[in-house]
């Protein structure tokens, strides 16, 4: 299952993907954790050294291994410098699965042990000085949506994205590759613009929103959240002792976490799990070649030199059945 926390800066949303990681690897469960985010925290949120979280390897400066992973064989992507972040699957091309050893993992996936159980954590990389004036922070994510596009992942399996701030995920295709987004809010007008701007574009896409009301101190607060985002909130979160020391490099046992926020972790999982049977891989697919025509017409076409409406497999339908050709790498243990 595929799960996007968005949220304006400042929300809380990186805290909460990180509570939501923690719930789940104490569980026992598989999970990917994945920071999109410019500002790179959700290593920290879950526990690494800063020294740790800055050496973790970047997906964006991995992308040439990458591409050349998941091409595959697929006959109709002539070369690595041809494919861009839209890009999508077919007949040839390798995915990923959750549970599994595979060179993408190698390379940008670390071990991150957490109470309870381990997850794997992949990054895009900062936005660096360097960066300024002559890169877009999307050429970084590219290599996320590339993750997500070929991605095959099932029940009681998850990967956890903690995307960018604002509506910046909507200048590419990556907001429909999930499951489920949990938009975390403030019970401020602010908080609930990001709201409104997710609604309004992801209506047309199936997109499966519901908001997690953060910060909120009573119920004034409560009522103003309802009147705002109605039958969407799902749940709200208030003040945490245990959040306050683990931001302080101090924390605790995860199972000391308030029971009321326990409580809420476990509504969001169940709300993730009963998104299941809403899986539409045929539209899942057809996004893909969607916002992939679209970003070849804008400009990459014009950037690759290739007619990238090409790469389009029109009898391939990405889904739990499909298998990668010549893919026979051990599958990661569960537990």
């Amino acid at each position: 299952m595929k799960i996007a926390f968005v949220g304006k800066g400042g929300s809380g949303k990186t805290t909460l993907s990180s509570l939501f990681i923690r719930h789940l690897a104490a569980a026992g469960a598989p999970v990917v954790a994945v920071d999109a985010d410019i500002n790179q925290h959700l290593g920290a949120a879950l526990g690494l050294a800063d020294a740790q979280a800055a050496a973790l390897p970047a997906m964006g400066e991995r992308l040439p291994l990458i591409k050349d992973y998941l091409r595959g064989t697929n006959p109709r992507i002539a070369s690595t410098q041809t494919m861009i972040k839209t890009t999508p699957p077919g007949e040839g091309s390798r995915v990923l699965r959750v549970c599994e050893h595979n060179p993408v993992y190698d390379a940008c996936a670390r071990p991150v042990e957490l109470d309870g159980g381990t997850v794997r954590l992949m990054v895009t990389g900062p936005f660096t000085e360097s960066d300024l004036g002559v890169a877009c922070y999307h050429s970084k994510t590219g290599a996320v949506e590339l993750f997500l596009n070929h991605l095959v992942d099932g029940p009681d399996e998850y990967v956890v994205v903690d995307m960018t701030a604002g509506s910046d995920s909507f200048a590419s295709g990556m907001f429909t590759r999930f499951d489920i987004t949990f938009l975390v809010a403030e019970p401020t007008r602010k908080g609930v613009s990001v709201y409104r701007q997710y609604q309004e574009y992801a209506r047309d896409f199936g997109v499966v929103l519901k908001v997690v009301g953060n910060k909120v101190q009573g119920q004034d607060d409560l009522d103003f959240l309802r009147a705002e985002v109605g039958d969407d909130l799902l749940v709200t979160v208030g003040h945490s002792d245990w959040v306050r020391s683990m931001e302080k490099g101090r924390p605790s046992r995860f199972e000391l976490l308030e029971d009321a926020n326990h409580l809420a972790l476990r509504r969001l999982r169940t709300a993730v799990d009963a998104t299941y049977e809403l899986r539409d891989w045929e539209r899942y697919t057809r996004q893909m070649a969607h916002f992939h025509l679209k970003n070849a017409r804008s400009w990459g076409n014009e950037r690759t030199g290739a007619d990238l409406a090409a790469q389009i497999d029109p009898g391939f339908v990405l889904g739990e059945s499909v298998s990668a050709p010549g893919s026979n790498s051990p599958l990661m243990p569960t537990a």
